[in-house]
């Protein structure tokens, strides 16, 4: 995301960017975070110290107003509690632009009760935005970021044992977008114009259903993959005997097939034009000719 920002900021006149991080990370004699911090400041990216989750509402409110455009990216591991934590405070700020984050899949289609339940605390983000008309806001979706589909510990795709376990069905569908595309797309829709605002930009690096990936990586890796169906009330039944297993409440809301994958023709990178990594693209990169994860 800092990379792309900055990239677009020169072509843009009085456009600045900063970042906010922990005094730990800045000052971390861990090698790669040095090598993090000094890859920001070449950026020409101004750094900020300062703290998302010990912070106050008032003390974030402080600090947002110095600024025009707000992006949350901290995503859920500063806590379920962050987002909404984080909204109020730009709206207390009363900053022109702000980015929430909700990169990832459609939460009002989805609705409220879903198996994952942090996906409620993000439409109560969505309902505080939306509730008041000072602060802009811009909500970027983007699907599930492609490489979480492949990792292991998800369980949808095993490479060992050569099968695709989809959920719900082979012919459920989901959204996968790679980070890098996400933080270059997010840069363009920063700075174009006509200025976007009070909306919600769909992107896609690629829609497919589990039956396709199992096909593409049949494809690319040149040996027969297996298809099995881990269905709804399977994966429910797997829920409620571990009711708190983040996994497993992903898995369940994916299942679902409900708000987790649009139309790519629908899309801000489609609509103008702009390149992005599909799923036979990445299992070639990472997968293909030894590549790894």
């Amino acid at each position: 995301m800092l990379r792309h920002l900055a990239r677009r900021a020169r072509d843009v006149a009085g456009a600045r960017i900063s970042v906010l991080l922990r005094a730990s990370a800045v000052e971390s004699a861990d090698a790669a975070k040095q090598h993090d911090v000094a890859e920001i400041r070449d950026l020409g990216i101004t750094l900020v110290v300062g703290d998302l989750v010990k912070s106050s509402v008032d003390e974030l409110a402080t600090l947002f107003a110095r600024y025009d455009t707000v992006i949350g990216c901290a995503g859920y591991a500063a806590g379920v509690d962050t987002p909404m934590k984080l909204a109020r405070a730009a709206l207390q700020a009363r900053i022109p632009r702000y980015f929430p984050w909700q990169f990832g899949v459609d939460f009002d289609v989805i609705g409220r009760g879903s198996p994952q339940d942090i996906f409620d605390a993000q439409l109560d983000v969505r309902e505080l935005l939306r509730s008041q008309q000072e602060t802009e806001w811009v909500i970027i979706s983007t699907g599930m970021f492609m490489s979480y589909l492949f990792e292991p510990e998800f369980g949808v795709v095993d490479l060992q044992r050569s099968e695709v376990n989809a959920l719900g069905s082979l012919e459920t569908e989901v959204t996968l977008t790679t980070p890098d595309d996400i933080g270059a797309l997010t840069a363009e829709i920063v700075f174009t114009r006509p200025r976007i605002r009070n909306e919600i930009v769909y992107l896609a690096g690629d829609t497919v259903s589990y039956g396709q990936v199992a096909d593409k990586l049949q494809a690319a890796l040149g040996r027969p993959f297996r298809r099995s169906v881990w269905t709804e009330p399977f994966l429910l039944e797997e829920l409620a005997r571990d009711p708190h297993n983040m996994m497993r409440k992903y898995r369940a809301a994916f299942a679902q097939g409900r708000g987790v994958a649009w139309d790519k023709r629908g899309t801000f990178n489609h609509q103008h034009a702009i390149a992005v990594t599909d799923v036979a693209s990445w299992i070639a990169a990472h997968l293909a000719s030894g590549g790894r994860l």
